[in-house]
């Protein structure tokens, strides 16, 4: 179900760029809600935001309008419990968002375009790659600070001793700074995401898939070490690390969209060699 967007979307204007707001079902029957940027070519790229964001993410949004730029159509859209979309939000749910992003792809395919590339920022990132190990039908994978290490990173939010705590009482109260719950973290959903093996994912990916990982090599949330790792057992795979850049590339988005758009047309480029040779 497309509709023509509102004018004051929030994503940035590209002139000849056409936006709508289509709402896709999932297989669970909830409305995920996206924004399509056509620019009249049918390769379209398809963004997948990170932890607790939204579709309207700065960087989702910088690099949705560096892609339009190119020529590259874009969806951009929320998972269920975040942003526009239905559902309950969830603490796990990697192999849930990457059904979801089943659901998307299938749709645009079913509307004749050929999704080209996944792109994923933080939990986005292992959901692409999850994807990818489960799916094999999109040639391209970007990992914008994907964490490797899924147990890890997990104190921080839940607090010391927390698998005790969940066990005790099976779930965990996530406050913000005022100390008002921001969101649940049930005994399922953490073991979701404690068993979800980004090392077996990453081996599973097909070697005609062309993988890009992107990391800040300042990145406060997740270190650089997790971007090498998948460096390391990812079949067909670029590393970029982009010096000095945070989790959310504050200081760097021209310099990440400049990484990732080079890496969709460089594959656009040798395409059309390959189709020259023949």
């Amino acid at each position: 179900m497309a509709q023509p967007l509102p004018s004051d979307d929030k994503a940035e204007e590209v002139p000849g760029i056409s936006q709508q707001r289509v709402i896709i079902p999932n297989e669970h029957g909830e409305k995920l809600v996206g924004v399509l940027h056509e620019t009249g070519s049918k390769k379209l790229a398809i963004l997948c935001h990170g932890f607790r964001a939204s579709k309207d993410d700065k960087t989702l949004l910088n690099l949705t309008a560096a892609l339009t730029r190119q020529g590259i159509s874009a969806f951009r859209f929320d998972f269920p419990g975040n942003g526009e979309s239905e559902g309950a939000f969830q603490y796990g749910n990697y192999r849930r968002e990457a059904d979801d992003l089943h659901a998307v792809v299938l749709y645009w395919s079913k509307q004749k375009y050929e999704v080209s590339a996944i792109i994923g920022h933080s939990k986005g990132g292992n959901v692409v790659l999850l994807y990818a190990s489960m799916y094999h039908d999109v040639p391209i994978v970007i990992n914008l600070s994907g964490r490797f290490a899924l147990d890890r990173g997990i104190e921080g939010r839940l607090g010391k001793e927390f698998m005790q705590r969940i066990k005790k009482d099976g779930f965990i109260d996530v406050k913000d700074r005022t100390g008002k719950d921001e969101y649940r973290v049930t005994e399922e959903s953490l073991m979701d995401r404690l068993n979800t093996d980004m090392h077996a994912a990453s081996l599973s990916i097909d070697k005609a898939c062309r993988v890009l990982t992107v990391h800040g090599s300042e990145d406060e949330i997740i270190p650089t070490e997790d971007a090498l790792e998948f460096a390391k057992l990812i079949p067909n795979h670029k590393l970029h690390i982009i010096e000095g850049a945070n989790h959310c590339y504050t200081a760097h988005q021209e310099e990440l969209a400049s990484v990732v758009v080079g890496f969709i047309k460089f594959d656009q480029v040798e395409d059309a060699s390959a189709v020259g040779d023949v």
